[in-house]
């Protein structure tokens, strides 16, 4: 099953590079120009195909050394050579099924970060507030460009809702698996008995849509423009700058009051409007070719309780792969690479599993 894939990539390959020596090709740049695009995308796992079919040939030679008989010594060196192409047989193996799990064609979009406290009041805001500033350091660390797009805060600091814009090479690819519910184990600073509280908040992290990706039609939203709220300022309450956008078929309603510009308000509430219709229409095409199986792997799903920060025990689980780190400082200030490797390992694995 391998090999037929295998002979299939290396034949559509050596194809494409016959195509691109034909003049006539060469001087169609349209056709040129695709061509070049689909073999550069196949021209690394050719090369692998390559290795791995010299890898075979150099162990049937091996064992042809071997079952000819003769020499003791010679017997000896083609059981060692043999023993270390086995070896390195699997490991191409294993490097070409990595590179025939299909990629995500979102991997290279920003993304929108939206953040929402769920069940625990006050004590779910604040941790709300925890969250945004830790996907913000995680940012900063990726020198990813982070805008606030529209911001619903409590009076002492915490973050009721939170929509963000997240701009940077791999930011979907490596945030993708943030979406879910989290949960927080502490004590509250208002809790004078000491007891332990529970709280949640809610993360979405959306593929950033082009107008491309998908097609919002003008005659399907109504737009509202309203004051604006929050911290004093000239243009608050006196400049009908912000804008909710209704999107009247699915009822979807998003708010942007980040600038003083209605223009720009429209457009960031434009930008938040496209991606959660394109997450929407994912996950319609994903629920219709899953049909028959009983979970998604990396859906998402925000009602899928993912992660647990636990204070008193300094510790941070991930149920989704049973990872427990006792260092939760560290985490909230943006040390999340470790916890997402192992969610990139553990998805890509799932995926080689319906291959």
């Amino acid at each position: 099953m391998l090999l037929d894939k295998l002979e299939e990539i290396e034949e559509k390959y050596n194809e494409l590079t016959r195509l691109l020596s034909d003049p006539e090709i060469f001087s169609d740049y349209t056709k040129s120009q695709k061509y070049s695009k689909e073999r550069s995308d196949l021209e690394e796992i050719a090369e692998k195909i390559g290795e791995y079919k010299k890898t075979l040939s150099d162990m049937r030679e091996a064992e042809e050394i071997l079952s000819a008989g003769g020499d003791d010594g010679l017997k000896e060196l083609a059981v060692a050579e043999i023993a270390e192409l086995k070896e390195k047989k699997l490991k191409i193996e294993d490097d070409l099924k990595l590179m025939l799990v299909p990629e995500d064609p979102r991997d290279s979009k920003n993304i929108i970060l939206e953040i929402r406290a769920g069940t625990g009041g006050e004590e779910a805001a604040l941790f709300g507030a925890d969250l945004f500033r830790m996907y913000t350091k995680y940012a900063e660390g990726k020198g990813w460009k982070v805008e606030v797009m529209d911001l619903s805060s409590t009076g002492v600091g915490g973050v009721k809702e939170v929509v963000a814009s997240i701009q940077g090479k791999g930011a979907y690819s490596r945030l993708k698996y943030e979406s879910g519910t989290h949960r927080v184990q502490r004590v509250p600073l208002t809790e004078t008995s000491g007891r332990i509280h529970t709280s949640a908040a809610t993360v979405a992290v959306l593929p950033e849509a082009e107008e491309v990706d998908i097609k919002v039609e003008e005659k399907d939203l109504r737009v509202d423009t309203f004051c604006s709220s929050g911290p004093g300022g000239q243009g608050v309450n006196t400049t009908y700058s912000a804008v909710r956008i209704v999107h009247i078929p699915t009822g979807m309603i998003v708010s942007c009051q980040d600038s003083r510009s209605q223009i720009k308000n429209r457009e960031k509430a434009m930008k938040v409007m496209r991606s959660r219709l394109y997450e929407l229409e994912i996950e319609k095409q994903e629920k219709e070719r899953a049909q028959d199986r009983k979970s998604q792997v990396g859906s998402g799903d925000r009602s899928e309780r993912i992660r647990t920060y636990n204070f008193p025990q300094n510790r941070v689980t991930d149920h989704r792969v049973g990872l427990t780190i006792h260092n939760l400082p560290a985490i909230l200030e943006g040390k999340l690479d470790e916890i997402i490797d192992m969610l990139i390992t553990h998805y890509q694995a799932e995926k080689l599993k319906e291959i």
